[in-house]
Protein backbone atom coordinates (compact mmCIF):
# COMPACT_ATOMS: atom_id res chain seq x y z
CA UNK A 1 0.00 0.00 0.00
CA UNK A 2 1.41 3.48 -0.88
CA UNK A 3 2.29 5.72 2.03
CA UNK A 4 -0.22 8.39 3.05
CA UNK A 5 0.66 12.01 3.77
CA UNK A 6 -1.55 14.36 5.77
CA UNK A 7 -0.88 18.07 5.33
CA UNK A 8 -2.57 20.82 7.32
CA UNK A 9 -1.83 24.27 5.95
CA UNK A 10 -3.51 27.30 7.53
CA UNK A 11 -3.59 31.05 7.10
CA UNK A 12 -5.53 34.10 8.18
CA UNK A 13 -6.61 35.62 4.87
CA UNK A 14 -9.41 37.81 6.22
CA UNK A 15 -12.16 37.71 8.82
CA UNK A 16 -15.31 39.40 10.07
CA UNK A 17 -16.05 41.35 12.12
CA UNK A 18 -12.50 42.20 13.10
CA UNK A 19 -10.51 39.08 14.06
CA UNK A 20 -13.42 36.95 15.24
CA UNK A 21 -14.35 34.39 12.55
CA UNK A 22 -13.90 33.14 8.99
CA UNK A 23 -16.47 34.18 6.40
CA UNK A 24 -18.48 31.31 4.82
CA UNK A 25 -17.48 32.43 1.30
CA UNK A 26 -13.82 31.80 2.13
CA UNK A 27 -14.64 28.29 3.36
CA UNK A 28 -16.72 27.64 0.24
CA UNK A 29 -14.01 28.92 -2.12
CA UNK A 30 -11.32 26.80 -0.46
CA UNK A 31 -13.50 23.66 -0.33
CA UNK A 32 -14.35 23.91 -4.04
CA UNK A 33 -10.73 24.36 -5.08
CA UNK A 34 -9.54 21.37 -3.03
CA UNK A 35 -12.46 19.20 -4.15
CA UNK A 36 -11.44 19.83 -7.78
CA UNK A 37 -8.08 18.16 -7.02
CA UNK A 38 -9.50 14.97 -5.48
CA UNK A 39 -8.53 11.98 -7.58
CA UNK A 40 -5.69 14.03 -9.11
CA UNK A 41 -3.19 15.67 -6.76
CA UNK A 42 -5.22 14.91 -3.64
CA UNK A 43 -6.79 11.76 -2.28
CA UNK A 44 -9.13 13.66 0.03
CA UNK A 45 -9.60 17.04 1.71
CA UNK A 46 -11.43 18.85 4.48
CA UNK A 47 -11.77 22.61 5.00
CA UNK A 48 -12.62 24.21 8.32
CA UNK A 49 -11.67 27.14 10.53
CA UNK A 50 -10.76 28.09 14.07
CA UNK A 51 -11.60 31.70 14.77
CA UNK A 52 -10.26 33.79 11.90
CA UNK A 53 -7.94 31.10 10.52
CA UNK A 54 -8.72 29.06 7.43
CA UNK A 55 -7.55 25.44 7.77
CA UNK A 56 -6.84 23.17 4.77
CA UNK A 57 -6.58 19.46 5.57
CA UNK A 58 -5.30 17.38 2.64
CA UNK A 59 -4.34 13.74 2.15
CA UNK A 60 -2.13 12.75 -0.75
CA UNK A 61 0.80 10.57 -1.92
CA UNK A 62 3.32 13.37 -2.52
CA UNK A 63 5.17 13.21 0.81
CA UNK A 64 5.96 16.12 3.13
CA UNK A 65 7.20 19.45 1.77
CA UNK A 66 5.73 18.70 -1.65
CA UNK A 67 6.02 21.74 -3.92
CA UNK A 68 2.79 20.78 -5.71
CA UNK A 69 0.80 20.50 -2.46
CA UNK A 70 2.19 23.72 -1.05
CA UNK A 71 1.53 25.57 -4.30
CA UNK A 72 -2.06 24.33 -4.28
CA UNK A 73 -2.51 25.69 -0.75
CA UNK A 74 -0.87 28.98 -1.74
CA UNK A 75 -3.24 29.33 -4.71
CA UNK A 76 -6.22 28.60 -2.47
CA UNK A 77 -5.13 31.30 -0.04
CA UNK A 78 -4.60 33.76 -2.91
CA UNK A 79 -8.10 33.07 -4.23
CA UNK A 80 -9.56 33.47 -0.75
CA UNK A 81 -7.61 36.69 -0.23
CA UNK A 82 -9.19 38.04 -3.41
CA UNK A 83 -12.65 37.20 -2.06
CA UNK A 84 -11.75 38.74 1.31
CA UNK A 85 -10.67 41.99 -0.36
CA UNK A 86 -13.86 42.11 -2.41
CA UNK A 87 -15.87 41.76 0.80
CA UNK A 88 -13.52 44.21 2.56
CA UNK A 89 -12.95 41.70 5.34
CA UNK A 90 -10.57 42.65 8.13
CA UNK A 91 -6.89 41.78 7.67
CA UNK A 92 -7.37 40.43 4.14
CA UNK A 93 -4.25 38.44 3.21
CA UNK A 94 -2.44 39.30 6.45
CA UNK A 95 -0.62 35.94 6.66
CA UNK A 96 0.60 36.12 3.06
CA UNK A 97 4.07 37.56 3.61
CA UNK A 98 5.35 37.07 0.06
CA UNK A 99 4.21 38.28 -3.36
CA UNK A 100 4.90 35.05 -5.23
CA UNK A 101 5.19 31.34 -4.44
CA UNK A 102 8.78 30.16 -3.96
CA UNK A 103 8.46 26.36 -3.89
CA UNK A 104 7.30 25.96 -0.28
CA UNK A 105 4.95 27.97 1.96
CA UNK A 106 7.25 27.56 4.96
CA UNK A 107 8.60 30.99 5.77
CA UNK A 108 5.98 32.68 3.56
CA UNK A 109 3.33 33.16 6.24
CA UNK A 110 1.00 30.14 6.32
CA UNK A 111 1.44 27.54 9.07
CA UNK A 112 2.19 23.92 8.15
CA UNK A 113 1.99 20.57 9.95
CA UNK A 114 2.58 17.40 7.92
CA UNK A 115 3.31 13.73 8.40
CA UNK A 116 3.85 10.76 6.09
CA UNK A 117 3.14 7.23 7.29
CA UNK A 118 2.22 3.71 6.33
CA UNK A 119 -1.40 3.17 7.33
CA UNK A 120 -2.15 0.64 10.05
CA UNK A 121 -5.11 -1.72 9.97
CA UNK A 122 -7.10 1.08 11.60
CA UNK A 123 -5.61 4.57 11.79
CA UNK A 124 -7.40 7.16 13.97
CA UNK A 125 -6.01 10.67 13.43
CA UNK A 126 -6.84 13.81 15.40
CA UNK A 127 -6.50 17.24 13.80
CA UNK A 128 -6.11 20.21 16.15
CA UNK A 129 -6.35 23.89 15.20
CA UNK A 130 -5.91 26.91 17.46
CA UNK A 131 -6.60 30.63 17.32
CA UNK A 132 -5.08 33.55 19.23
CA UNK A 133 -1.98 31.73 20.44
CA UNK A 134 1.55 30.65 19.49
CA UNK A 135 3.13 27.33 18.31
CA UNK A 136 4.48 26.52 21.77
CA UNK A 137 0.92 26.19 23.07
CA UNK A 138 1.06 22.47 22.16
CA UNK A 139 4.11 21.80 24.37
CA UNK A 140 2.20 21.14 27.58
CA UNK A 141 -0.32 18.84 25.90
CA UNK A 142 2.21 16.81 23.92
CA UNK A 143 4.24 16.19 27.07
CA UNK A 144 1.12 15.04 28.93
CA UNK A 145 0.01 12.79 26.04
CA UNK A 146 3.33 11.09 25.30
CA UNK A 147 5.34 11.31 28.53
CA UNK A 148 3.05 11.61 31.56
CA UNK A 149 1.80 8.27 32.99
CA UNK A 150 -0.71 10.15 35.17
CA UNK A 151 -2.41 11.18 31.93
CA UNK A 152 -1.68 8.27 29.60
CA UNK A 153 -2.35 4.96 31.30
CA UNK A 154 -0.89 3.08 28.34
CA UNK A 155 2.61 4.25 29.28
CA UNK A 156 2.26 1.99 32.31
CA UNK A 157 -0.05 -0.87 31.28
CA UNK A 158 0.34 -1.21 27.50
CA UNK A 159 3.56 -3.07 26.51
CA UNK A 160 3.50 -1.35 23.11
CA UNK A 161 3.90 2.07 24.78
CA UNK A 162 6.19 1.44 27.75
CA UNK A 163 9.38 2.07 25.73
CA UNK A 164 8.35 5.73 25.52
CA UNK A 165 8.69 8.34 22.79
CA UNK A 166 11.21 10.69 21.18
CA UNK A 167 10.47 14.44 21.10
CA UNK A 168 12.01 16.63 18.41
CA UNK A 169 12.30 20.19 19.76
CA UNK A 170 12.99 23.27 17.66
CA UNK A 171 14.68 26.42 18.94
CA UNK A 172 12.82 29.16 17.06
CA UNK A 173 15.36 31.83 18.01
CA UNK A 174 18.58 29.85 17.55
CA UNK A 175 17.26 28.07 14.42
CA UNK A 176 18.39 24.64 15.60
CA UNK A 177 16.82 21.38 16.77
CA UNK A 178 17.43 18.62 19.31
CA UNK A 179 15.76 15.31 20.21
CA UNK A 180 14.98 13.96 23.67
CA UNK A 181 14.23 10.31 24.43
CA UNK A 182 11.57 9.87 27.11
CA UNK A 183 11.08 8.80 29.83
CA UNK A 184 14.85 8.77 30.43
CA UNK A 185 15.37 12.42 29.34
CA UNK A 186 12.06 13.83 30.58
CA UNK A 187 13.65 16.39 32.87
CA UNK A 188 15.94 17.69 30.13
CA UNK A 189 12.96 17.96 27.79
CA UNK A 190 10.99 19.94 30.35
CA UNK A 191 13.90 22.33 30.89
CA UNK A 192 13.38 23.56 27.34
CA UNK A 193 9.70 23.15 26.46
CA UNK A 194 8.69 25.02 29.62
CA UNK A 195 9.73 28.13 27.63
CA UNK A 196 7.17 27.74 24.79
CA UNK A 197 7.81 31.15 23.23
CA UNK A 198 11.21 29.86 22.09
CA UNK A 199 11.32 26.05 22.29
CA UNK A 200 8.59 24.15 20.45
CA UNK A 201 7.89 20.43 20.03
CA UNK A 202 7.83 19.83 16.27
CA UNK A 203 7.47 16.03 16.08
CA UNK A 204 6.92 13.07 18.36
CA UNK A 205 8.07 9.58 17.31
CA UNK A 206 7.95 6.09 18.72
CA UNK A 207 11.37 4.66 19.50
CA UNK A 208 11.19 2.67 16.23
CA UNK A 209 10.79 5.89 14.22
CA UNK A 210 7.01 5.71 13.72
CA UNK A 211 5.59 9.23 13.48
CA UNK A 212 3.04 10.00 16.21
CA UNK A 213 2.56 13.78 16.14
CA UNK A 214 3.48 16.81 14.05
CA UNK A 215 2.94 20.53 14.67
CA UNK A 216 3.37 23.86 12.91
CA UNK A 217 6.22 25.99 14.25
CA UNK A 218 6.04 29.15 12.13
CA UNK A 219 6.48 32.43 14.05
CA UNK A 220 4.98 35.16 11.87
CA UNK A 221 6.45 38.07 13.79
CA UNK A 222 9.96 36.68 13.46
CA UNK A 223 9.51 36.23 9.72
CA UNK A 224 7.90 39.62 9.13
CA UNK A 225 9.96 41.57 11.69
CA UNK A 226 6.79 43.30 12.86
CA UNK A 227 3.46 42.63 14.56
CA UNK A 228 1.24 40.45 12.38
CA UNK A 229 -0.79 38.74 15.11
CA UNK A 230 -0.17 35.42 16.80
CA UNK A 231 0.65 32.31 14.85
CA UNK A 232 -2.41 30.15 15.51
CA UNK A 233 -0.80 26.70 15.25
CA UNK A 234 -2.11 23.38 13.97
CA UNK A 235 -1.26 19.83 15.04
CA UNK A 236 -1.73 16.23 13.85
CA UNK A 237 -1.79 13.35 16.36
CA UNK A 238 -2.18 9.66 15.52
CA UNK A 239 -3.86 7.43 18.11
CA UNK A 240 -4.46 3.80 19.21
CA UNK A 241 -2.63 0.57 18.26
CA UNK A 242 0.77 1.24 19.84
CA UNK A 243 0.06 4.94 20.37
CA UNK A 244 -1.96 6.73 23.08
CA UNK A 245 -5.71 6.12 22.89
CA UNK A 246 -7.99 8.85 21.56
CA UNK A 247 -9.21 9.56 25.09
CA UNK A 248 -5.63 9.83 26.35
CA UNK A 249 -4.86 12.36 23.61
CA UNK A 250 -7.85 14.49 24.58
CA UNK A 251 -7.54 14.22 28.38
CA UNK A 252 -4.89 16.98 28.88
CA UNK A 253 -7.30 19.51 27.39
CA UNK A 254 -9.41 19.21 30.56
CA UNK A 255 -6.69 21.31 32.26
CA UNK A 256 -7.05 25.12 31.85
CA UNK A 257 -3.62 26.23 30.63
CA UNK A 258 -2.54 29.85 30.13
CA UNK A 259 -0.99 30.51 26.72
CA UNK A 260 0.45 33.58 24.98
CA UNK A 261 -1.61 35.44 22.40
CA UNK A 262 -5.17 36.68 22.90
CA UNK A 263 -5.73 40.42 22.27
CA UNK A 264 -3.20 41.92 19.81
CA UNK A 265 -1.00 38.87 20.32
CA UNK A 266 0.17 40.53 23.53
CA UNK A 267 -1.54 38.80 26.46
CA UNK A 268 -1.68 35.49 28.29
CA UNK A 269 -5.07 33.82 28.42
CA UNK A 270 -6.75 30.45 29.03
CA UNK A 271 -6.69 27.95 26.16
CA UNK A 272 -10.34 26.92 25.77
CA UNK A 273 -11.30 23.64 23.99
CA UNK A 274 -14.54 24.19 22.04
CA UNK A 275 -16.70 22.58 19.39
CA UNK A 276 -16.69 24.18 15.95
CA UNK A 277 -19.88 26.10 16.69
CA UNK A 278 -18.02 27.98 19.45
CA UNK A 279 -14.75 28.47 17.59
CA UNK A 280 -15.28 32.23 17.25
CA UNK A 281 -13.16 34.60 19.30
CA UNK A 282 -15.11 37.56 20.66
CA UNK A 283 -14.31 38.44 24.29
CA UNK A 284 -11.19 40.66 24.17
CA UNK A 285 -10.70 38.95 20.78
CA UNK A 286 -10.60 35.61 22.56
CA UNK A 287 -10.02 33.82 24.83
CA UNK A 288 -7.64 31.57 22.84
CA UNK A 289 -9.51 28.62 21.33
CA UNK A 290 -8.68 25.09 20.22
CA UNK A 291 -10.81 22.73 18.12
CA UNK A 292 -10.23 19.05 17.38
CA UNK A 293 -11.56 16.90 14.55
CA UNK A 294 -11.26 13.13 14.56
CA UNK A 295 -10.92 10.97 11.45
CA UNK A 296 -10.27 7.40 10.48
CA UNK A 297 -7.73 7.49 7.64
CA UNK A 298 -8.54 4.67 5.21
CA UNK A 299 -6.57 4.38 1.97
CA UNK A 300 -5.96 8.10 2.25
CA UNK A 301 -9.65 8.89 2.69
CA UNK A 302 -10.75 11.03 5.63
CA UNK A 303 -13.59 9.14 7.31
CA UNK A 304 -15.26 11.81 9.43
CA UNK A 305 -15.01 14.36 10.89
CA UNK A 306 -16.06 13.93 14.50
CA UNK A 307 -16.11 17.21 16.44
CA UNK A 308 -14.19 15.93 19.48
CA UNK A 309 -14.62 18.90 21.85
CA UNK A 310 -18.36 19.16 21.16
CA UNK A 311 -18.90 17.18 24.34
CA UNK A 312 -20.30 18.11 27.78
CA UNK A 313 -17.28 16.30 29.22
CA UNK A 314 -15.37 19.53 28.47
CA UNK A 315 -17.98 21.88 29.95
CA UNK A 316 -16.14 22.17 33.28
CA UNK A 317 -12.83 23.16 31.72
CA UNK A 318 -14.63 25.76 29.62
CA UNK A 319 -16.16 27.18 32.81
CA UNK A 320 -12.75 27.21 34.50
CA UNK A 321 -11.23 28.96 31.48
CA UNK A 322 -13.88 31.67 31.77
CA UNK A 323 -13.05 32.09 35.46
CA UNK A 324 -9.36 32.37 34.64
CA UNK A 325 -10.20 34.89 31.95
CA UNK A 326 -12.01 37.02 34.55
CA UNK A 327 -9.07 36.81 36.95
CA UNK A 328 -6.29 37.62 34.52
CA UNK A 329 -8.26 40.29 32.62
CA UNK A 330 -8.60 42.21 35.88
CA UNK A 331 -4.82 42.81 35.70
CA UNK A 332 -5.28 44.92 32.57
CA UNK A 333 -1.96 46.19 31.15
CA UNK A 334 0.14 44.63 33.91
CA UNK A 335 2.28 41.51 33.56
CA UNK A 336 1.76 38.56 33.66
CA UNK A 337 -1.51 39.24 31.77
CA UNK A 338 0.44 41.33 29.30
CA UNK A 339 3.42 39.45 27.85
CA UNK A 340 6.94 40.15 29.09
CA UNK A 341 8.91 42.94 27.40
CA UNK A 342 11.08 40.46 25.51
CA UNK A 343 7.97 38.94 23.93
CA UNK A 344 6.47 42.36 23.18
CA UNK A 345 9.41 43.20 20.91
CA UNK A 346 7.45 42.48 17.73
CA UNK A 347 4.15 44.07 18.84
CA UNK A 348 3.08 47.70 18.51
CA UNK A 349 4.68 48.61 21.87
CA UNK A 350 8.04 49.62 20.28
CA UNK A 351 6.21 52.40 18.41
CA UNK A 352 4.99 53.77 21.74
CA UNK A 353 8.52 53.57 23.18
CA UNK A 354 9.99 55.36 20.15
CA UNK A 355 7.57 58.26 20.53
CA UNK A 356 8.63 58.76 24.15
CA UNK A 357 12.35 58.06 23.73
CA UNK A 358 13.49 61.71 23.85
CA UNK A 359 11.58 62.43 27.05
CA UNK A 360 13.74 60.15 29.18
CA UNK A 361 16.35 61.85 31.36
CA UNK A 362 19.38 60.30 33.06
CA UNK A 363 19.16 59.69 36.81
CA UNK A 364 21.26 61.94 38.98
CA UNK A 365 24.36 60.31 40.42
Amino acid sequence: MPRTTISIIKADVGSFPGHSRTHPKLLETAAQMLKAERGKLLVDSFVTHCGDDLELVMTHREGVDSEAIHKLAWNVFLACTKVAKELRLYGAGQDMLADAFCGNVRGMGPGVAEMEFEERGSDPVLIFAADKTEPGAWNFYLYKIFADPFNTAGLVIDPSLTAGFVFEVHDLVGKRKISFSCPEESYSLLAYIGAPSRYVIKHVFKKDGTIAASTSTQRLNMMAGRYVGKDDPVMIVRAQSGLPAVGEVLEPFTIPVLVAGWMRGSHHGPFMPVGLCDANCTRFDGPPRVVCFGFQVTDGKLIGPADMFDDPGFDRVRARCNELADTIRAQGPFEPHRLSLSEMEYTTLPAVEKALEKRWEPLEK
